[in-house]
């Protein structure tokens, strides 16, 4: 988030929870069963519990995640595994306490730290993402790599796209980042087996649960088999993260038949592009990826 802070969006033009639950009821119907809750941080929203309660209820559902930073988590652990969220994605991008508030503008390490931990002891299925920024955080890989042995859980390295404010001259890439970790672990051995829905390669220790994931998505696109649509706070059906069309769905909201709304999925799944253009700015969303849902 910009230390300015970002331009407010009132609630008549924010989605409802009544409003998302339709959309996800035509989704399930349609075939799509798995779901993930992204924010800028999800939790900050008031009722969140309750959609994924009610999401775990809609007939062809079968799996809900959540994306968060990690900072009201500790207290929500419980509730969480009482909803019912089948995983976390828990984004961390130092182990350094003065750095990690350096980079989240005043974030507390301990917090996340202790959320993981909490986490995990409540069997939910626990990732850290990080996203790797030269000059930055880029001496901290070898440490990534032992807190996901140490805590047997994946560790996933996110390549910068330039969405909004990201800059990928600024970022790692992820040859570079396994290149680093092989050389602590001469042992690590590609993965085969699946971790998720995503598009994470993951590599892992002989007899270790812990697991390190590359999201490459500058270097080594996975357009041709990517799976997601992402739906925005205000209503927007994006095809792909990188262009800034989309379909939007309140029109179909506003009808009182579900068909127009399956309809408006339905187009917007077979407006999926072949691949991103992230390498040509000019064509890329300008947004940042807090207001689309990052």
């Amino acid at each position: 988030m910009p230390a300015e802070g970002i331009e407010k969006v009132p609630m008549s033009r924010i989605l409802s929870y009544e409003e998302i639950l339709r959309v996800c009821e035509s989704a399930a119907g349609m075939g799509i069963s798995r779901y993930k809750i992204t924010g800028g941080e999800p939790l900050v929203r008031k009722g969140c519990m309750d959609l994924i309660r009610e999401m775990k209820k809609i007939p062809g559902v079968e799996q809900i995640t959540l994306t968060t930073n990690g900072q009201q988590l500790p207290e929500m652990i419980e509730q969480l595994a009482e909803a019912g969220v089948d995983g976390l994605n828990i984004s961390m991008d130092s182990l350094r306490e003065d750095r990690y508030a350096f980079i989240t503008g005043g974030g507390e390490l301990h917090r996340t730290l202790t959320a993981i931990d909490k986490s995990i002891s409540a069997g939910i299925r626990t990732k850290v993402n990080c996203l790797l920024q030269k000059k930055l955080n880029e001496d901290e890989i070898p440490d990534f790599a032992a807190f996901a042995f140490e805590k047997g859980i994946d560790v996933r390295f996110i390549e910068i796209m330039p969405v909004g404010f990201g800059n990928p001259e600024a970022g790692i890439a992820n040859d570079a980042v396994l290149k680093v970790i092989q050389e602590r672990y001469p042992t690590l051995t590609k993965d085969e087996t699946v971790h998720g829905n995503g598009p994470a390669v993951y590599y892992r220790l002989p007899g270790n649960n812990g697991a390190i994931g590359l999201i490459s998505a500058m270097n080594h696109s996975f357009c041709e088999s990517c799976n997601r649509i992402r739906l925005t706070s205000q209503g927007l059906i994006k095809p792909c993260l990188c262009y800034e069309d989309g379909v939007d769905l309140r029109p179909a909201l506003a009808s009182d038949s579900d068909d127009p709304l399956r309809e408006a999925l339905e187009k917007a799944i077979r407006m999926k592009p072949a691949g991103h253009t992230f390498y040509d700015r000019t064509t890329v969303e300008p947004k940042a990826m807090s207001q689309i849902g990052g």
